[in-house]
């Protein structure tokens, strides 16, 4: 089963927030409609700016928790990397 470690924005280097699902085109649309309860409803984050795909969700978690230890600008260039215009990927997603 794969696992799913990503960061949504509420634009382009606005507020961020790192998650972790075993369904990436769902929880992205969940957050692009505001149905996420919380931090990314509250502060608008529905952009999906970068994601990554884990062979478990042990190791997805791992990796969420590594990701938010970073300081902010870590992770804006961790999106820029390969995302460096801030495009919404969900479209990008098969569903």
């Amino acid at each position: 089963m794969a696992a799913y470690v990503y960061i949504v924005a509420s634009g382009p280097r606005g507020t961020l927030y790192t998650g972790v699902t075993s369904d990436m085109a769902r929880r992205a649309h969940e957050h692009r409609q505001g149905q996420v309860r919380g931090f990314t409803n509250r502060y608008g984050c529905k952009m999906l700016v970068w994601f990554e795909t884990h062979d478990t969700m042990p190791a997805a978690i791992q990796r969420e928790k590594s990701i938010k230890r970073y300081y902010r600008q870590w992770k804006i260039n961790l999106i820029e990397e390969t995302n460096p215009h801030w495009v919404d990927l969900y479209g990008t997603l098969n569903r």
